[in-house]
């Protein structure tokens, strides 16, 4: 209640000076502040409700539901985030073909808590070791695509935080085109729902369970090569500063290294072999 009317003047402002925007919707996902009542005053706001609580990313699945077009721009209702700028991420989607484009947060003005950092600058690394792409930003909440590159992917884009996330690996691993532009990001009004630590731990979860997805060698070989140098360096370290080799550890070491070499392979030829589903 705090951001959304603001953020909805700004929304009819554009859409008042820009004809390709159709509609501006919103979704209460079972609120219980203000929100219904501010957005009920504005005759050009469609919304939609959920009758409770389903997450935001039930929500976003919601609107591109009930969305009347093929392109799809969403955006959240505290005040972060520069939404004149869907104006310059539309024409590049349009002039650049791109099945969706990014506003990443990398601009001269970003106000990301200081705590959330760290944990944003890992869970980056480790997405773009899984998807061999560099992503500024991997979970920005402004963005554009088009609804029939999204829709392959429903079934795996969850209803949480998590959807950005999804959808920003998805389409990366799958070979979508998909750009980011520098945008800026302001401080919130109002109080984030994000748990950091909890998040923060399901954010790695799905991007490694991404990763099985898509590519699962870079999942399973270097548990593989791990437990095969472990083994190598435990069969080294008994021999020479015990005297005595510690056979039995090495085999069981480097057998399970083997079975997640084996695995490896296998789960790259089933992905390779399978039609993707994915692909446009």
């Amino acid at each position: 209640e705090l951001g959304i009317e603001s953020v909805l003047n700004e929304l009819i402002d554009l859409k008042n000076k820009n004809s390709f925007i159709d509609e501006i919707i919103v979704i209460d996902d079972g609120s219980t502040d203000k929100t219904v009542n501010i957005v009920s005053n504005l005759s050009e706001i469609r919304l939609i409700q959920h009758s409770s609580n389903l997450g935001y990313g039930a929500s976003l699945k919601t609107g591109i539901l009930n969305a009347n077009n093929n392109i799809i721009a969403i955006t959240d209702a505290d005040k972060t985030y520069p939404n004149s700028k869907i104006i310059d991420l539309y024409n590049n989607l349009i002039n650049e073909d791109l099945d969706m484009i990014v506003g990443a947060r990398t601009g001269k003005n970003v106000k990301i808590p200081y705590i959330r950092r760290p944990a944003k600058w890992f869970i980056g690394k480790l997405a773009n070791w899984v998807t061999g792409v560099s992503i500024p930003d991997i979970n920005s909440g402004l963005r554009i695509f088009k609804k029939k590159s999204f829709s392959p992917f429903k079934r795996i884009v969850p209803d949480g935080f998590s959807f950005t996330t999804t959808i920003t690996l998805g389409m990366l691993s799958a070979g979508y085109k998909v750009k980011f532009n520098p945008i800026d990001y302001y401080a919130r009004a109002g109080k984030s729902k994000i748990k950091p630590i909890s998040d923060t731990i399901n954010f790695i979860k799905l991007i490694m369970r991404i990763g099985l997805y898509f590519s699962p060698l870079k999942i399973f070989m270097p548990i593989s090569l791990f437990l095969l140098f472990l083994s190598i360096l435990i069969a080294f370290f008994t021999m020479f500063f015990m005297g005595k080799l510690a056979d039995i550890s090495v085999l069981i070491i480097a057998m399970t290294g083997f079975q997640f070499f084996a695995l490896a392979l296998l789960s790259e030829l089933i992905n390779h072999r399978m039609p993707n589903q994915y692909s446009k």
